[in-house]
């Protein structure tokens, strides 16, 4: 595994498959699991906000594995760890935030049904390309643009039907309540974004996997802790047991899907943070966007959720963003690249002359 600042393309292109493959699973999985623990009995909000990140220390397991791995080729000086205090301050800082998210999104995540939710989160899409235009001056292109304009204009066709799908139990200002924070937990997700590039952009050090997966580890450390706060101010510790011989699967079944919670949602978080690191936070946001319609449809196979004509042609739409968006980059790619071969060749040809 490369270790290196500046990796391969070959190897950048490989670490970025993995990390889009990450945040597949999180993005398509974490709200099914999700909603399943609210629809089976389940009704700890701040416990289901700690589930997004309290699998932090999974990411233990590949930074351990990276520093064998530097401790082999670089010898027994090799660091035991990249991030500064700085970076760290920086790091937590988003975290608190990263929770603050979590909570919104968990709240409004119990009142709505899949469907409903990843139509307002894929919202964020457009709160990331705002913030990234202008906290890391990030250069629209006529393909980006493009992507932007109809994966937002497949949100707005999925909300034309969104105030007939309340489920039962739930109130019409549960409902309103819950549309309201899941928007704004879209919003803060969609500039959190784009922070964490900045903050990859001033850490006036190489960015390495190993500084990119503490980051990540620092971040859901600061979310974890914050919702953990929130679970004792909530008595939450003193009712999951409980909760737990109440829920409708059974005893057993509540704590796998407690526990398969924690893992897909830290598939999320790496993901996340990866794509950053090896593209940018509109790719993050853009990934994110796509995948959301998919979502809806696992909601709709999972959860019996109605699938309108509005849903199919949003996924189109969707699916036709995606595409153009990573038609733009592989433009932009082949473009660099030319570039850099004619730069190389004025070179070697004024070498030669001298």
């Amino acid at each position: 595994m490369e270790e290196e600042a500046n990796l391969s393309i070959n190897m950048r292109r490989f670490l970025l498959i993995i990390n889009c493959l990450l945040l597949s699973v999180g993005v398509c999985g974490g709200p099914l699991m999700m909603r399943l623990y609210f629809v089976e009995g389940g009704l700890r909000i701040w416990f289901n906000s700690w589930l997004q990140t309290g699998g932090w220390p999974l990411t233990i397991i590949p930074l351990v594995i990276l520093y064998f791995y530097r401790r082999k080729t670089k010898g027994s000086d090799t660091k035991f760890y990249y991030i500064t205090p700085h970076i760290f301050i920086a790091s937590f800082v988003i975290g608190i935030l990263t929770g603050v998210d979590a909570y919104l999104y968990s709240w409004g995540g119990s009142k709505l049904p899949v469907s409903t939710s990843s139509l307002l989160i894929a919202a964020q899409l457009a709160f990331t390309a705002i913030g990234a235009y202008f906290i890391v001056k990030l250069k629209f292109t006529s393909y980006t643009i493009n992507a932007v304009v109809l994966l937002t204009l497949g949100t707005v066709l999925l909300g034309m039907r969104s105030n007939g799908d309340r489920p039962e139990g739930v109130t019409s200002k549960d409902y309103v309540i819950g549309f309201i924070m899941t928007l704004l937990a879209a919003a803060l997700y969609g500039l959190i974004l784009p922070c964490i590039e900045l903050m990859y952009l001033k850490a006036k050090q190489a960015i390495t996997t190993t500084l990119v997966l503490e980051i990540q580890m620092v971040m859901c450390f600061a979310s974890t802790a914050f919702c953990t706060i929130g679970m004792i101010a909530n008595k939450d510790f003193q009712a999951i047991s409980r909760e737990a011989k109440h829920f409708n699967l059974g005893e057993g079944r509540y704590y796998i899907v407690v526990i398969w919670s924690a893992i897909i949602w830290q598939c999320f978080s790496v993901g996340a943070v990866g794509v950053i690191y090896l593209s940018s936070s509109l790719m993050s946001g853009v990934m994110i966007a796509v995948l959301l319609p998919i979502t809806e449809v696992l909601g709709v196979i999972f959860f019996d959720e109605k699938f309108s004509a509005e849903k199919g042609l949003s996924l189109f739409l969707s699916l036709w963003g995606f595409v153009s968006y990573f038609y733009g980059e592989f433009k932009q790619a082949k473009k660099l690249e030319k570039k850099k071969i004619q730069e190389n060749e004025m070179t070697t040809t004024q070498i030669e002359h001298v």
